[in-house]
């Protein structure tokens, strides 16, 4: 099962609001005109370099997740005992959040 954070939503909701405006642009193409054309070709260029960082933003999302991820798994691996505790004082302070709502 695996987690996805929420930064990850925030790119799959902008790479799919990037592939819907791409294919609407693909629509448009039927608009006759020189000047017509000039735009869809600038609307075309500006939704490549935003697919572009979308991608390295996605890369690098994923390197820092696994980055922290390897480093909470040492941590869990190298001190069993303070991580159990750590996890049990953030389920009480939680715990106690939640009651006083």
């Amino acid at each position: 099962m695996s987690r996805s954070f929420p930064s990850e939503k925030l790119v799959d909701d902008f790479s799919t609001v990037l592939n819907e405006a791409e294919s609407l642009l693909h629509e448009a193409a039927t608009e006759t005109g020189e000047k017509a054309r000039d735009l869809r070709h600038q609307i075309e260029g500006k939704l490549a370099m935003a697919k572009m960082r979308l991608q390295e933003v996605e890369g690098q999302l994923a390197d820092r997740a696994r980055i922290y991820a390897r480093a909470t798994d040492d941590f869990v691996h190298d001190r069993p005992w303070q991580a159990v505790g750590i996890a049990a004082a953030i389920g009480l302070v939680l715990g106690l959040l939640i009651a006083r709502r």
